[in-house]
């Protein structure tokens, strides 16, 4: 039976910039191919000449009016891979060496006449359509032309809005517990989904239990944690036979089909494909581009979930997995939570999301910030300094070889017998103790790993975290004053130790911590003579040398006077700027030349992160520095831009700053997330991208 002219017409013009599930759906209907034989219909992978354009049979007429091509899907794909993917890695980019032209057949004349696509880009959006339709089961499909030659930066941030943040978005519950309660990096003998439920929530308990009961295949190991003055440093480790989720937040709702009350996870966005884990300060950088893109159902739950491990963890953990259980990041959930009020303060829980969110941080600063060992008494300053015992479980497997074989030679073990007799406390060793509290430290930073930090990261009161607990401090006086008639009480729930339920928090207080934290920063950690911010080391009680671009989030917090504001533009900005913006520290800085005893770090100079631009951006534009602002947030746009043109649309986490060319070729550490994959990009690495396409380029404009 034909398509009703109605229908087909329906097909043919839907948006050609639809979402891929509604572009390549069930629904949409292509009119059957006619088995015309045409010069240049099909080229052979094994053409002498495969770098000219093929002959054409037929050719359209030129036209305005975007075209529609009616291709084949699957022998089409063959045919474009074969003849220009050269390297052989699923992906069309400048570092292939194919003719750069392939013939369509147009939908006009039924796949009779042909049309050139010429050029990378094009093409590599052409694999990157027929991977997505392949996907969707389709054989053939209805192409836009101008879903081909789609302007990069509205083809990204689509891509973001319509596409990456569903892919990237999960929850954790009894529907995918099997996959999610997996740990990729479960070393054990046994591996299988497992979940830490926190003493406060039963409800939860009781669901997973049931989840586990009326699903044995699952195997679901339910376990309950102890109180949180009982999970120490040994208790961590000694979970780590037993690694498991740790339980987030759920919500109560009724079944659509049984009619019967039940709980689920509250959703979140993890930072790339292979994530199942809520992620610290990953989830602030997402959370920006979220509300960009009008997504504050997502960046509120996200914020709801980070007050759930407050209230029952006392913390916002690195991820949700044991093994995280002494381990925080860089907090930002009061910008975070003042961001997204903004956007939904019209709702009718909007102030008592409010309420929950600061009440959450003021136990986060109390229990975690501004408590041992984090807080240096002498300086009144914070550090990264996270609890912990032995060999941090979650690395690579080689990650600490080169660190630990020696002492393994020492004591004639095998390198396994020697970790797991470190681990246990058979082997005391002060100098690997000392170590791996820097290296906790660093991972605790969010900047895991760089120089600036190795082997001192748990002594340094650092720059970055005491400007963003001066923004808490700053934050929560002003919301308490500005919403709360300038008084908070605190529940038990959101009560650190030693404080009394009922204790009520005054802006006054608050007021007063930040004016001295600002001064204890301009004392230890801003150097007049060069003009810009350090770390201080509080057990050499000495500023380090490092120059870090973490020097700017004191500008993003505010805690800079418009005088040292104005020192770092001419001062700090140029030793930080290159190719494609901010990079993350010095050359000078990296100390040396890298090989293979002295490795190239991630966070280190020639490479640059999304965090560290878009704080720098949005604290030049505090301070009044637009064209500063507008210039680095060009050079970073393009850089992100340019090899998402040149490079079948990948979308990392990390470039090398310093290189106009395949930026997001990065060999340092573990390589680069979202560079590895097959045809296609579903989810991108968005935590680079959101705000800056969308923000950045009204600006641009």
């Amino acid at each position: 039976m034909k398509p009703s002219r109605s229908r087909l017409k329906n097909s043919v013009d839907l948006d050609p910039f639809s979402a891929a599930h509604i572009y390549y759906g069930p629904n949409r209907e292509v009119p059957k191919l006619r088995a015309y034989s045409s010069v240049g219909f099909a080229i052979s992978a094994h053409d002498d000449d495969t770098r000219s354009p093929t002959r054409r049979g037929s050719q359209d007429e030129i036209t305005r009016v975007s075209r529609k091509f009616l291709i084949p899907v699957e022998s089409t794909l063959q045919n474009l891979l074969a003849r220009e993917d050269t390297d052989n890695n699923m992906q069309i980019t400048i570092d292939d060496a194919g003719p750069k032209v392939l013939s369509l057949g147009t939908l006009a004349s039924n796949g009779y006449n042909r049309a050139d696509v010429r050029g990378t880009y094009m093409l590599s959006n052409l694999l990157q359509e027929l991977t997505l339709a392949k996907g969707y089961g389709r054989k053939h499909i209805i192409l836009d032309e101008a879903r081909l030659n789609e302007n990069p930066v509205n083809r990204l941030s689509r891509l973001i809005k319509n596409d990456f943040w569903d892919n990237l978005t999960r929850r954790i519950d009894g529907s995918v517990i099997e996959k999610v309660g997996l740990d990729p990096k479960d070393w054990t003998d046994d591996p299988r989904p497992r979940i830490y439920v926190p003493q406060g929530a039963p409800e939860q308990y009781a669901y997973y239990s049931k989840v586990a009961k009326d699903r044995p295949e699952v195997r679901l190991d339910v376990q309950w944690l102890p109180p949180t003055e009982k999970i120490t440093g040994e208790y961590v480790r000694d979970l780590n036979d037993r690694p498991g989720l740790l339980a987030v937040a759920m919500e109560e709702y009724v079944d659509p089909d049984t009619g019967i009350k039940d709980l689920r996870g509250l959703p979140f966005v993890v930072p790339g494909g292979r994530f199942n884990e809520l992620y610290g300060w990953d989830s602030y950088m997402e959370s920006i581009g979220l509300l960009v893109n009008d997504r504050s159902d997502l960046a509120k739950s996200m914020v709801l979930n980070f007050c759930f491990c407050i209230q029952h963890y006392g913390k916002v953990f690195n991820a949700n997995r044991s093994y995280y259980l002494g381990r925080s990041q860089p907090p930002f959930l009061t910008d975070m939570a003042l961001r997204v009020y903004e956007k939904i303060k019209s709702e009718p829980d909007a102030i008592d999301f409010l309420r929950r969110a600061i009440r959450a941080a003021i136990k986060e600063y109390y229990n975690v910030w501004v408590a041992e060992p984090r807080l240096d008494p002498i300086t009144g300053l914070s550090r990264y300094r996270p609890v912990g015992v032995g060999v941090p479980p979650e690395t690579e497997a080689s990650h600490f070889v080169p660190v630990l074989e020696p002492y393994a030679k020492k004591y004639n073990m095998t390198f396994c017998d020697f970790v797991t007799a470190y681990n246990n406390g058979t082997v005391k060793e002060p100098e690997l103790d000392e170590y791996f509290l820097h290296d906790r430290a660093v991972r605790e930073s969010g900047h895991d790993t760089s120089y600036r930090l190795e082997r001192v990261a748990a002594n340094l009161a650092t720059i970055d975290l005491n400007s963003l607990l001066y923004k808490y401090e700053v934050d929560i006086a002003r919301t308490i004053h500005v919403f709360f008639d300038d008084k908070l009480s605190m529940p038990a729930e959101f009560c650190a130790p030693g404080m009394q339920p009922g204790r009520l928090e005054t802006s006054a207080v608050w007021d007063r911590r930040s004016k001295k934290r600002r001064q204890a920063m301009d004392k230890y950690l801003w150097n007049e003579k060069k003009g810009m911010y350090f770390d201080y080391d509080t057990v050499k009680k000495e500023q380090t040398s490092y120059e870090s671009a973490t020097t700017f989030w004191a500008m993003w917090a505010g805690a800079a006077t418009p005088r040292q504001a104005a020192a770092m533009v001419i001062h700090a900005l140029p030793k930080f700027e290159v190719f494609g913006g901010l990079v993350s520290g010095t050359e000078k800085s990296k100390c040396g030349e890298t090989g293979l005893s002295r490795p190239n770090r991630q966070w280190d100079y020639p490479y640059g992160w999304a965090p560290q631009q878009m704080l720098a951006w949005t604290g030049f534009l505090r301070y009044g520095y637009t064209e500063e602002a507008e210039r680095l947030a060009y050079k970073w746009l393009f850089m992100v831009t340019k090899a998402f043109f040149d490079f079948n649309g990948v979308v990392v986490e990390k470039y090398d700053v310093t290189r106009p060319i395949g930026p997001h070729k990065v060999d340092a550490e573990y390589g680069n997330q979202g560079s590895d994959f097959k045809g296609v990009a579903r989810e991108g690495y968005v935590s680079i991208a959101a705000k800056q396409l969308e923000d950045m380029t009204n600006r641009i404009h």
